[in-house]
């Protein structure tokens, strides 16, 4: 290459400026004429200012890169600006150069007749660079000074190429590694319980990390107690423990008196606030530990515990003043002198579950529920212990104040709420007239299997109570329907949503219709074995269509739901007439009225639990309106009743006997195909079960 070319061509001086004398100095060469590749890189090297400088004397290593190396310079690309007027120029290319005028005596070398290094001169200026400015050109358009070979201008190993290469290559990534564990531990609440048991095989990492306690803050072993070996449940139980906050046991038989022993188990959990033992196999002993070491329980559950004594009941008094719920049902070794410890000791005691507990006879002991009046849900289901008297004392304490005109105690109304005295046989109607007046925020009410109780028990008792909600009064055999009419006419008819009147054989459609009639909010009437018939039934339906219709008016409508669910198996008077109706009505869509041009759907309709023989095409109805099929539920509806109609025929004797029988026949084929899927809606998308001749077994 050549050494020396001309950076560029040099202009003639303005006028009235003095030639320079240094300016014959710098002799312009021919470049060679190159083609290609060649020229194009000449060019490029023409930009550049190094020629120029290294015959000023300025050393190559700070102007020009040899080797494939090359440079741009700032100041060739900004001196043809310096052409333009005889100030000095600002440019951004000019950037820490003086670009002061000055003459070119005071800068030429007397002995060698040259500007000093560092001083170029382009038309009538001189420049100064205190430090280079030219960037390296990229490797891509670097000219290759060596001779095309075979290895032609390869980049050399640790050039840029190779680092972006390197840089862009990534290594495998540990997601689930590098996770956080909180992380892990939120994702692993979404598996159920027996499915992490069995992530926990994975490998070590994942069985530590599948019984962290974090996990296991609610431990419900209910669902899944017979899936699960007692080992994988007392490892949970014991890695998780200070963490368990919610334990359920019930059920969980397979933690046998030997599981129990092992201090281990028991000392874990001490942090529970809702414990459940019910159904193990828990001695004394383990069962006294877990209340001493837990003193935040709050709900409690150990129905039907052998090992529960009257001892255990004063640890819970002495341990657990925090409690709110207690269920000591169907506990043979305690009786009521141990509960009469814990009302006393636990003031936020509001839900206590004693049923067939003995020693309600003792009036002392009743006589702490009344003295305490903290009570909201008391359930004595089968104690046949609690008479007339206990009851008293429960509602109106020992009967000291009482008022001389009513005749009744002073004492302050209780807070109960639910009260379940259901198969307390030796209650009569004086104990439950002693509730009048004394329960009035009374919402449920179960007096099933009271046998000894008549109308005149109820007639007092509904008038006082007008948050009633449910009312059970199976097995009430002494029961007429004066009741059930004077419970149509009291306060509580307008709150009233379940009314349970089964086996109650002396009531029939005198009492049922004021009752459905009165009471707007009913969802469930359990009925059966009793005096009811078809009217009953017609009554509901038409109930239920009333309220579809007031629902038209503020909803839009939308698929329906069941608004009503009526029990009426085993009554006489009910035939499949009755059953019809309520079909015809849950399917009904009515007639759009003057002013408004659309239908209007049920949005209500009756759920109907009736005769077995019937039961299969009821709940395939029911199916059929609840999924929005209006038009097969009518089908299937129509169809049943064209077989029923049938086969009564066919039970008739006289002419025609064989014709009628076929017409069943075809009826019941017909209807089995519609219960079985038959048709779709307008006829189409549905196949007919294939029929064949079948085969006899002799």
């Amino acid at each position: 290459m050549v050494t020396a070319m001309a950076d560029q061509t040099a202009e003639p001086p303005l006028e009235g400026t003095p030639p320079s004398p240094a300016f014959d100095d710098f002799q312009a060469q021919v470049p060679l004429k190159l083609k290609g590749r060649r020229r194009l890189l000449q060019k490029l090297q023409r930009i550049s200012s190094s020629p120029s400088l290294s015959n000023m004397g300025i050393n190559t290593s700070s102007a020009y890169r040899t080797g494939c190396g090359g440079s741009i310079s700032c100041i060739s690309l900004a001196s043809p600006l310096a052409s333009y007027g005889p100030s000095y120029v600002e440019s951004p290319s000019s950037a820490n150069c003086s670009t002061a005028p000055t003459t070119l005596g005071d800068l030429t070398n007397p002995e060698t007749g040259k500007l000093p290094s560092g001083i170029r001169l382009i038309g009538n200026e001189i420049i100064e660079c205190v430090q280079p400015t030219s960037i390296p050109v990229p490797p891509s358009v670097r000219p290759c000074l060596k001779p095309p070979g075979p290895e032609g201008c390869m980049p050399k190993p640790g050039t840029g190429a190779e680092v972006a290469k390197k840089l862009r290559k990534r290594g495998n990534l540990d997601f689930w590694g590098e996770m956080p564990n909180e992380i892990k531990v939120e994702v692993l609440r979404y598996l159920t319980p027996k499915e992490v048991v069995r992530c926990s095989a994975v490998s070590k990492l994942w069985y530590r990390m599948c019984f962290d306690g974090q996990l296991w803050t609610s431990l419900d072993a209910s669902e899944f107690y017979t899936d699960i070996p007692a080992e994988s449940l007392i490892k949970i139980i014991t890695s998780a423990g200070p963490f368990v906050r919610d334990l359920n046991l019930r059920g969980c038989r397979q933690l046998r008196k030997p599981n129990w022993r092992t201090e281990a188990l028991t000392k874990s959990c001490n942090n529970l606030v809702n414990a459940s033992l019910e159904g193990c196999r828990i001695e004394q002993n383990p069962i006294q530990d877990i209340i001493v070491r837990n003193h935040r329980l709050a709900h409690l559950n150990i129905s039907g515990l052998s090992g529960v004594t009257n001892t255990t009941c004063e640890i819970i008094a002495e341990s657990c003043p925090q409690l709110k719920l207690l269920n000591v049902s169907w506990c043979a070794h305690m009786d009521a002198q141990g509960l009469r410890r814990i009302v006393e000791n636990c003031p936020k005691l509001k839900d206590l579950r004693a049923s067939e507990i003995r020693g309600f006879e003792d009036k002392e002991s009743v006589e702490c529920f009344f003295n305490t009046n903290s009570l909201e849900r008391l359930i004595l289901n089968g104690c046949d212990s609690l008479t007339d008297d206990s009851l008293r004392v429960l509602c109106e304490g020992n009967g000291k104040d009482v008022d001389n005109l009513t005749g009744r105690t002073t004492a302050s109304p209780r807070r109960l709420r639910h009260l379940d005295l259901s198969r307390c046989h030796r209650l009569t109607d004086a104990g439950i007239k002693s509730l009048a007046e004394n329960v009035p925020d009374l919402e449920g009410l179960q007096l099933s299997g009271c046998k000894e109780l008549t109308d005149a028990a109820l007639t007092d008792l509904i008038s006082s109570i007008p948050k009633l909600t449910h009312l059970d009064l199976e097995e009430v055999l002494e029961l007429t329907n004066t009741s059930l009419q004077n419970l149509a006419k009291a306060p509580c008819r307008d709150c009233l949503e379940h009314l349970s009147v089964s086996y109650c054989e002396k009531l029939g459609d005198a009492g049922m219709l004021p009752v459905l009639k009165a009471c707007p909010l009913l969802r469930n009437v359990e009925m059966d074995n009793t005096r009811t018939s078809d009217l009953v039934l017609a009554e509901a339906a038409s109930v239920v269509r009333q309220r579809n219709a007031v629902a038209a008016k503020s909803s839009p409508n939308g698929r329906p739901r069941v608004g009503l669910r009526m029990v009426v198996y085993d009554c006489q008077n009910v035939t499949w007439t009755g059953v019809r109706e309520v079909l015809s009505r849950n399917a009904e869509i009515r007639r759009p009225a003057p002013g408004n041009p659309t239908p209007s759907y049920p949005s209500e309709i009756i759920q109907l639990k009736c005769f077995y023989g019937w039961q299969m095409t009821v709940e395939e109805h029911t199916k059929r309106v609840l999924r929005g099929d209006l038009a097969a539920a009518s089908r299937l509806e129509r169809k049943w009743a064209e077989y029923m109609m049938a086969n009564e025929e066919a039970g008739a004797q006289g002419a025609g006997v064989r014709r009628r029988r076929r017409r069943a026949r075809e009826a019941q084929m017909m209807h089995a195909d519609e219960e079985e899927g038959g048709a779709g809606t307008g006829g189409v998308g549905r196949r007919r079960r294939a029929r064949s001749g079948g085969c006899v077994m002799m």
